[in-house]
């Protein structure tokens, strides 16, 4: 299991825990089977569910597909490097970028971590060049291709 900072491990106990694992292992589940798999009962592990959806532990649910199955053959890592006193501007520009998956603002030498798919690398350098490089406040870029994608982490374990 992960462990978890203690400000958000304070509020969450086992069957929260054991809730939220099996939730991000099949994010599908009924509740009726969630609480047989977490041994609660029905109602309880709804009251449960309900508390964590409405403190935002859970913020939603999705499918997690495989981008070159659905024609998005080409990915990279994008690293910005910003002018000071541009992120928020810059973060509603970039997230109406389709083809950017996942915007981080990180520290070091660069500011912002970028995950861009496209179907093309012809794709791929249309938008890094003509999309993202040219935002304002935008100063630097360095793209690294991915030519292979591993499977994240995308369960409590």
């Amino acid at each position: 299991m992960v462990s978890l900072t203690p400000s958000v491990a304070e509020d969450l106990d086992d069957v929260d825990l054991r809730i939220i694992s099996a939730l991000t292992q099949d994010g599908r589940m009924a509740v009726a089977a969630l609480a047989e798999h977490v041994h609660v009962s029905r109602a309880h592990c709804y009251a449960r569910l309900r508390r964590l959806q409405d403190s935002g532990v859970i913020t939603g649910y999705s499918a997690v597909i495989d981008p070159v199955k659905i024609g998005l053959g080409a990915s990279a890592h994008v690293m910005l490097k910003l002018r000071q006193h541009n992120w928020r501007a810059l973060k509603a520009a970039l997230l109406k970028i389709p083809e950017v998956w996942h915007v981080s603002l990180v520290g070091g030498n660069m500011d912002v971590l970028l995950l861009v798919r496209a179907g093309s690398i012809s794709d791929l350098r249309t938008v890094v060049f003509d999309q993202i490089q040219t935002l304002p406040g935008v100063v630097d870029t360095q793209t690294y291709m991915i030519f292979e994608d591993i499977e994240s982490r995308t369960a409590l374990e």
